[in-house]
């Protein structure tokens, strides 16, 4: 026997059991371990108190008449204009930014005068020496008159000759010629002044129409023309004015369901960017004319709320409303909004969990239209209940929950 086997037989065992029974009892332990773990783990998650958000159902907005129908459109303005000079010149001044008001009038911008005030003065001189010139034509037209005189008394009385009776009527006859002359050289002088004040007021820019101005599209020292010169170096306008007074809604309807649209019908008008506020609205016209490429016609609608929110090409959601008389079948109680994902599907009807002293109440509910992202609930529940959002798959009716306050909608 070698010495390693000694020192094996010396050694003692402080366990007491044989190295194969310790390892079963390890593999038996292991499973119950975790078993205890997962119950644990599972007990502390059913009796653990959810953190849900809630928001408090608001009452969709009365519409006793009812919508027939819905479009999507646009804000438009009847009367919008991109201001330009008459005349082509260099930009000197300009008197406007985007935002500003304007009044009918108004100077906007200034254009290079110096050519203009030249030929005022040009026009006013040639008026000045054409009038000068009337004068002294009149002074001999009266002499060559009182010479002419003086000549028949002296022909008839047989003193002078023929010859110097005729000399003295062509003088007259050619004065006279001279000052109808005169008189025209007057008038197109004057007319030649109007011209050049006219050019001159042209080099002055203002406002076709009280309104906003929306862009603003030159800068001093640009060229400004009223036709396009090419090439992308001379503007054709000094900036765009929308007359606010004129805003309109335009909505495609399509085509099959044109005929529940009719002249001075009531609308109720939703802007995207506003989409809790209701703006009432009638129908204007409908554009005789459809689009092939569409099938749609346009629709014409008057807005009769006037507000500085309510801007041009702003999006638009357009509900036509039912012109019938009321009844009281469609005067019933108010539907109310909730957020779309408040709503959970269980089998063939649809429930809501509704807050009460920190506890939810499931309750059955029966819906109407989606509005956005909010859905219509016709019956259930009422305005000013709070429902939970985004019911977790665990919560159940009767369940306490801990409340997180959705951020205002």
């Amino acid at each position: 026997m070698d010495t390693s086997e000694l020192l094996k037989e010396l050694r003692i065992d402080r366990d007491g059991r044989p190295p194969r029974a310790r390892r079963r009892w390890l593999l038996v332990a292991a499973p119950a371990v975790v078993l205890a773990a997962v119950g644990i783990w599972l007990a502390l998650g059913r009796f653990a108190v959810p953190t849900v958000r809630a928001v408090t159902a608001r009452a969709a907005a009365s519409d006793a008449a009812g919508s027939v129908l819905d479009a999507s459109g646009y804000v438009t303005a009847r009367r919008q204009a991109t201001v330009s000079a008459k005349i082509t010149g260099k930009v000197t001044e300009v008197l406007i930014e985007e935002g500003m008001r304007v009044e009918e009038g108004a100077v906007l911008a200034r254009l290079d005068d110096t050519e203009a005030k030249a030929q005022l003065s040009l026009a006013r001189a040639q008026l000045a020496a054409a009038s000068s010139q009337e004068g002294e034509i009149r002074a001999l037209l009266h002499q060559a008159e009182s010479d002419y005189t003086r000549s028949q008394e002296l022909f008839n009385r047989q003193l002078v000759s023929a010859q110097s009776l005729d000399a003295a009527r062509a003088q007259r006859d050619t004065l006279r010629a001279r000052l109808a002359a005169n008189t025209e050289q007057v008038k197109v002088a004057r007319e030649s002044v109007s011209v050049a004040e006219v050019q001159l007021a042209n080099t002055v820019i203002r406002a076709p129409f009280s309104g906003v101005v929306v862009t603003k599209s030159a800068q001093p020292g640009e060229m400004i023309s009223p036709i396009s010169a090419g090439g992308g170096f001379t503007r054709t306008g000094i900036g765009t004015i929308v007359d606010m007074d004129s805003l309109e809604i335009q909505v495609d309807v399509n085509e099959s369901f044109i005929n529940r649209v009719t002249a001075e019908q009531p609308v109720e008008a939703t802007l995207n960017a506003y989409p809790d506020w209701k703006i009432p609205g009638s129908v204007i016209a409908i554009i005789p004319t459809a689009d092939r490429s569409k099938a749609t016609v346009k629709v014409r609608i008057a807005i009769k709320a006037k507000d500085a929110r309510i801007v041009p090409d702003m999006g638009v959601r357009v509900a036509f409303l039912d012109p019938r008389p009321a009844t009281p079948a469609r005067t019933a109680a108010p539907a109310v909004l909730v957020p779309a994902d408040a709503i959970r599907a269980e089998g063939a009807g649809n429930v809501v969990f509704v807050l009460a002293d920190d506890k939810v109440a499931k309750r059955d509910v029966t819906l109407g239209k989606t509005i956005g992202t909010e859905r219509e609930v016709l019956t259930g529940i009422v305005a000013g209940e709070r429902v939970v959002v985004a019911p977790p798959p665990s919560l159940s009716d009767g369940d306490a929950v801990r409340v997180s306050e959705s951020p205002p909608r």
